[in-house]
């Protein structure tokens, strides 16, 4: 009788630990998912500081220099590109991420060359707005790989709690899966070669 009851006692005792342990996983999931889309969102929020930035770029040269109208047009299709393709943090996906990274990777590129066609015009160069928004854009990309870097960062972290034993039980269990961070397209570590 008296071993019934404890034995009662310890299995109560193990689903209340059970319960528990599926409480504090599943809480910590919920937050390292939260903060995946805390920093998607610090990504978007970089991408839309070169959208803001990169016409007042083209207007600032435009004013100042008569050059290629190509170039220009080719940052303003490239910008017009890279704002229509937009990836909400609750919608973030391998495909998403990728046509997303694909549109802002070809206005950086294009926006690259802008300035070095610029490199032709000395008098532009030496205009006070020109270098303002020139240094604006140099660190709006470096806030764009920042962005990145932590958003890859967090889903690193997401990643192994989802994929590491026991929480990988209760991930399984409320549909957590694992995501997809940035990674570089093929040939990213050669320099762009930008002909005139």
């Amino acid at each position: 009788m008296v071993t019934k009851r404890y034995s009662g006692y310890i299995i109560g005792a193990i689903f209340v630990l059970l319960g528990i342990f599926i409480m504090v996983t599943f809480n910590s999931l919920v937050k390292k998912e939260e903060k995946v889309i805390l920093q998607w969102n610090e990504v978007q929020n970089a991408y839309q500081r070169r959208l803001d930035l990169i016409p007042t770029i083209v207007t600032t040269v435009q004013a100042t220099a008569k050059y290629e109208q190509n170039v220009l047009q080719e940052v303003i299709a490239a910008r017009a590109k890279a704002n229509y393709v937009n990836v909400k943090a609750n919608e973030v996906s391998a495909q998403g991420n990728e046509a997303q990274l694909q549109a802002h990777n070809e206005l950086a590129t294009v926006s690259n060359k802008l300035l070095l066609t610029v490199e032709k015009y000395p008098e532009l160069k030496g205009t006070k707005p020109f270098t303002t928004l020139q240094t604006q854009l140099e660190r709006t990309e470096l806030r764009v790989k920042v962005a990145r870097k932590d958003f890859n960062e967090s889903i690193q972290r997401y990643n192994t709690s989802v994929k590491s034993f026991p929480t990988s039980l209760v991930a399984s269990i409320f549909k957590f899966g694992s995501k997809n961070g940035f990674v570089s397209d093929a040939g990213a570590e050669k320099a762009t070669e930008i002909k005139f």
